[in-house]
């Protein structure tokens, strides 16, 4: 995984930053990852550390192989890594009472992935958007 110092910067423009179910669908050539490939072609991916964890929760419940768990990681050295920061912490908070104020509930995951998209103004690609309902462009 690539730490976001060590690439060279590339415009908001040329940016995605993924929601966990579509670096899912693409690491597993599911055809719905298929319907992203135009806007994920050439540009840099990136993802936050809650899809990090989200994905080795995932590998663990469907107890993966140390093989299988590998391959995952090779695949996710290509995305710039976001972690998190005392930002990214009062973007999550933002994010969360949004949420709540409009009548939503969002998940936790939900939620950081959301601040890591807002709080680097980047369009987040997701096959989930119900996940972030209540939560504005511009939390």
């Amino acid at each position: 995984m690539n730490g976001a110092a060590t690439r060279k910067p590339t415009p908001p423009h040329e940016q995605r930053r993924l929601d966990t179910d579509v670096v899912s669908f693409v690491f597993k050539n599911h055809p719905i990852g298929r319907q992203y490939d135009a806007d994920l072609a050439d540009r840099t991916l990136i993802v936050s550390f809650m899809t990090l964890a989200e994905l080795d929760r995932w590998t663990i419940q469907s107890k993966w192989s140390e093989a299988r768990r590998n391959w995952l990681r090779l695949y996710l050295e290509s995305f710039v890594l976001m972690p998190y920061d005392r930002a990214l912490c009062a973007k999550w908070a933002e994010v969360t009472v949004a949420a709540q104020t409009s009548g939503y509930r969002i998940e936790c995951a939900d939620a950081w992935i959301a601040a890591t998209a807002l709080l680097y103004d980047l369009p987040l690609v997701t096959h989930n958007r119900g996940d972030y309902r209540g939560v504005p462009a511009s939390c």
